[in-house]
């Protein structure tokens, strides 16, 4: 299908989109076209939800203080704050804090690269849900990651599964059956290709594992 870059049309349209249309019950997905010409099929719906499959293993490695790093709708936090584990949710789009918030989440609207409360302090930060493509330059992203954590801190952060390509650069993401797509800066990183990324920002990794088809790892300060 030929898509079409849309003037004014930008990644928080969509993405807002999509979430109003998953808190409607309506069908959410969205298509994810990497500068490769490779898609993939994003259901938002499933952040709407109270767990999916494959969180499990995330939350238990949260033992503290967590940040939740693109937290859209909450789930995540939510999910810690019934084990007894405080967590605080970032996202950009007022509508994922409007969202979380409605359902109980403590979420900030702020970016990553911005002023962030507990700076240098968190026990554990979460990127979830592919959040490791934000800005579109791993490296850069975990170098930030590295400034937020304690230095007996950890980073989890969801992986693209083993075997698949790592990229970097514009993409672009539409709602499935919409020709009309948004560029954007994201990236992919497969498991295989974290290590060299984590060396370069003063970050190991210390942990690899697989849940429910996602793949995840957990990254150490140096």
């Amino acid at each position: 299908m030929t898509t079409t870059t849309v003037a004014g049309l930008g990644i928080l349209d969509v993405y807002e989109e999509a979430l109003r249309r998953a808190e409607a019950g309506e069908s959410a997905e969205l298509v994810l076209r990497s500068p490769h010409g490779t898609e993939r099929i994003i259901d938002a719906a499933s952040w709407c939800r109270a767990r999916i499959p494959g969180d499990s293993g995330l939350l238990r490695r949260c033992s503290g203080p967590t940040l939740d790093i693109g937290c859209g709708p909450g789930r995540l936090i939510n999910a810690l704050n019934r084990w007894g584990c405080p967590a605080l949710g970032v996202d950009i789009s007022a509508t994922a804090v409007r969202i979380a918030r409605a359902r109980g989440a403590t979420v900030l609207r702020r970016d990553v690269f911005g002023q962030l409360p507990g700076h240098g302090r968190w026990r554990h930060l979460l990127l979830a849900d592919g959040n490791i493509g934000i800005g579109g330059d791993p490296v850069t992203l975990l170098r930030r990651c590295r400034e937020l954590l304690g230095a007996d801190g950890r980073l989890h952060a969801e992986l693209s599964a083993a075997g698949t390509r790592s990229w970097a650069g514009a993409a672009s993401i539409r709602a499935a059956g919409d020709p009309a797509a948004a560029t954007f800066r994201w990236a992919e990183v497969a498991p295989e290709d974290l290590a060299a990324l984590a060396e370069v920002s003063a970050l190991r990794v210390t942990e690899t594992w697989r849940e429910a088809g996602r793949w995840f790892a957990t990254l150490a300060p140096v």
